[in-house]
């Protein structure tokens, strides 16, 4: 009976270093897919009022949990039975981030100004419907990113047990939520610090310098995460393209990988956001008849 006991508990430990290994690996591939998720994140989880920083992130945060319990199972599921349909699924996925950024891009290099009666329709819009709107836009973005990452983490496990690879994916995923969106609560909380750290020292000395260096880098931080976010939309697009279509992967192989990746990503999401703009006025002019 002991014996049998501590047999088990040989094989938990042993169990265990293997996940450690392995967990290792795999958080280590998808490294640079985590750079981009907290980069378009913290972009996206900015903007609120400061009442509605936390409540908004953590609504957010929850979606990413929920994204992940549906992505995990799904994905082993997949590998196990249909292997092709992640490729789809993620190709799919590239379009969706490639027509995000391009669309960032485009919104950019042709703003025009808001007519008059643009701006009372955006004064009338219910605060509250414009956040959902934007929690639903994170949370999407969010699906797609945790998409790529757990195929990912899953590629580097393949040749392991099944109960292996759940472990190892489950707890990538969810290092992926708690260390991206604790990482953006401390960004978009930086401002408040600061504050109580100059009303601490009133003002004077080294904490009220470092208050006021916190307040003036947020702008600064979150109009570079803007910058950043949209180039990581267009890199992660352009990366699953060239990943997943072999004739992609070897197109101009004298130009760097990262280069290739965001032009291809570029591409990509202004051929989409012409087809949506081209739809929107097919539809448009239908319903104008």
């Amino acid at each position: 009976m002991a014996s049998g006991f501590f047999a088990i508990l040989d094989d938990i430990a042993a169990l265990m270093d293997d996940v450690a290994i392995t967990a290792k690996l795999a958080t280590r591939k998808t490294a640079g897919i985590l750079g981009d998720d907290l980069a378009v994140n913290a972009e996206k989880a900015t903007g609120f009022l400061a009442s509605r920083e936390l409540p908004v992130l953590w609504d957010i945060t929850k979606g990413s949990f929920v994204n992940k319990l549906i992505i995990v199972p799904i994905a082993l599921l997949l590998d196990a039975y249909f292997p092709i349909a992640i490729t789809v699924i993620l190709l799919l996925g590239g379009f969706f981030l490639a027509y995000e950024g391009a669309e960032k891009i485009v919104e950019f290099v042709f703003h025009r100004p808001k007519a008059a009666h643009e701006v009372i329709a955006e004064k009338e819009e219910s605060g509250a419907d414009i956040e959902k709107a934007k929690i639903k836009s994170a949370v999407t973005t969010d699906f797609i990113l945790s998409v790529e990452i757990v195929i990912i983490a899953l590629s580097t496990v393949l040749e392991e047990s099944l109960t292996l690879r759940i472990i190892t994916v489950s707890i990538v995923a969810l290092l992926a939520t708690v260390g991206v969106y604790g990482i953006v609560a401390l960004i978009v909380r930086m401002d408040d610090a600061g504050f109580k750290l100059i009303k601490r020292a009133d003002g004077k000395g080294f904490l009220a310098a470092l208050g006021n260096m916190l307040v003036k880098a947020l702008p600064i931080i979150i109009k570079g995460l803007a910058i950043v976010g949209t180039i990581a939309l267009l890199l992660v697009s352009g990366g699953i393209f060239v990943h997943n279509i072999d004739y992609l992967h070897h197109f101009l192989p004298n130009i760097p990988s990262t280069l290739k990746e965001l032009g291809f990503g570029l591409v990509a999401g202004l051929l989409v956001v012409g087809v949506v703009a081209l739809v929107k006025k097919v539809v448009f002019a239908v319903r104008g008849r």
